[in-house]
């Protein structure tokens, strides 16, 4: 009986021990909607080596609360609808704890709706359109807004004095946070600052032909076009002013400040005029990144001439989570799942955090107070013009 009993217990010992090493062993879930096929491949697949690299250095650094991190990736090959189902598939299916973004305006739209239905944070780290996140619990962007940085640039000129009188706005009217901007955003800050504006002229998506909408411009000679579109849509509307003669300032918001555009917008770059909410001098941290960053996409075949953005912000949604899972004493046990999400959210309530895209960063509601660089391109070179400071929030 004694034998039994010691056996029993023995058995029982060992079942423990098995489960607390399988625990021990288990990762932190983190999902990740990335885009690797579809229009925004260009612009979007470059961040998936900025959130593996924040996770290999996290990882390396003992991990989170005893745990490495691990990245569970679905391709939302640019689709809302796409974008929607990756949300279901990593919340139920998979089990992550919370979900980094989707990477546009019309995918955060509806994969945010998915988020508050299945109560996991959802931290967008590219969607920049107005009131995507009003009235949500669970959905975050560690992003800046189009219209907040917008009016940064248009201060900047100001300061600077820059002939402002007139202008004309080209917008790609199939690219949803383009078409914001350019129908909604741009006019109001333009009239905002007192800069008299045309009718804003639509091009498409697939346009092949662009010429008939910029010679109208053109003949009206304003002092700025402010283009609103996507690297590639931006540079064709860019090269087509100049082809045709436009000797006035191009002007943008942060949606087409990817560093390639030195590439894409050819010898036609020059003067032209952006806003981005990411620079590579600002701290040593984000010079190593972006050294990082290059490198590690070029062995993967993705050539880049600095990080976007929407790269710097993908890395540091990575830190963000770790942070916030870090003082929450989040543990990765899938029984706690529903508990550790709200732990997640509760976390980044009030949050204050630092990283390459600045120091001391924090959220109005649920989006975030980000820097703006102005940036001009002179001499076939990205040189900053002026720097904004990020926003401080009211203490919470």
């Amino acid at each position: 009986m004694k034998l039994q009993t010691c056996l029993r217990a023995m058995t029982i010992g060992a079942a423990m021990l098995f489960a607390f090493a399988a625990q021990a062993e288990g990762t932190m879930k983190l999902g990740f909607i990335t885009v690797t096929s579809g229009p925004l491949k260009g612009p979007g697949e470059p961040a998936i080596a900025a959130v593996e690299i924040a996770v290999e250095e996290i990882n390396t650094a003992g991990g989170v609360n005893g745990k490495q991190i691990e990245i569970i990736k679905f391709d939302s090959a640019s689709d809302p609808k796409q974008a929607a189902l990756a949300a279901r598939t990593l919340a139920k299916d998979n089990g992550v704890l919370a979900i980094i973004g989707p990477f546009s305006s019309g995918e955060a739209a509806v994969a945010f709706n998915v988020a508050e239905r299945e109560k996991i944070v959802m931290i967008s780290n590219a969607s920049s359109a107005p009131g995507l996140t009003d009235g949500k619990e669970w959905a975050w962007r560690l992003t800046e807004g189009e219209g907040k940085q917008f009016a940064r640039l248009l201060k900047t000129l100001n300061k600077l004095d820059y002939p402002r009188k007139t202008a004309e706005i080209v917008y790609v009217s199939d690219e949803r946070v383009a078409n914001i901007v350019g129908t909604k955003l741009y006019p109001a800050l333009l009239k905002n600052f007192n800069i008299e504006h045309g009718e804003p002229v639509a091009i498409t998506y697939k346009s092949f032909d662009v010429a008939p909408q910029i010679a109208g411009i053109v003949e009206k000679n304003p002092d700025l076009v402010a283009v609103a579109g996507l690297p590639e849509n931006a540079a064709k509307t860019i090269r087509e002013l100049k082809r045709q003669g436009y000797k006035g300032r191009m002007i943008g918001s942060q949606i087409f400040s990817d560093p390639n555009i030195l590439e894409l917008f050819g010898d036609q770059a020059e003067g032209t005029t952006f806003i981005a909410g990411f620079h590579k001098d600002s701290s040593p941290a984000a010079t190593a990144f972006t050294e990082k960053f290059m490198a590690e996409n070029e062995r993967r075949g993705i050539h880049k001439l600095g990080a976007h953005h929407t790269d710097a912000q993908s890395y540091d949604s990575v830190y963000l989570l770790a942070q916030a899972m870090r003082e929450g004493g989040v543990t990765g046990d899938p029984d706690k799942l529903a508990a550790e999400r709200d732990i997640i959210r509760q976390k980044l309530t009030g949050i204050r955090f630092s990283g390459i895209l600045g120091n001391n960063i924090c959220f109005v509601g649920r989006d975030a107070e980000l820097p703006g660089y102005v940036i001009q391109i002179k001499d076939g070179k990205w040189t900053k013009l002026d720097e904004w400071a990020a926003d401080d929030c009211p203490d919470s």
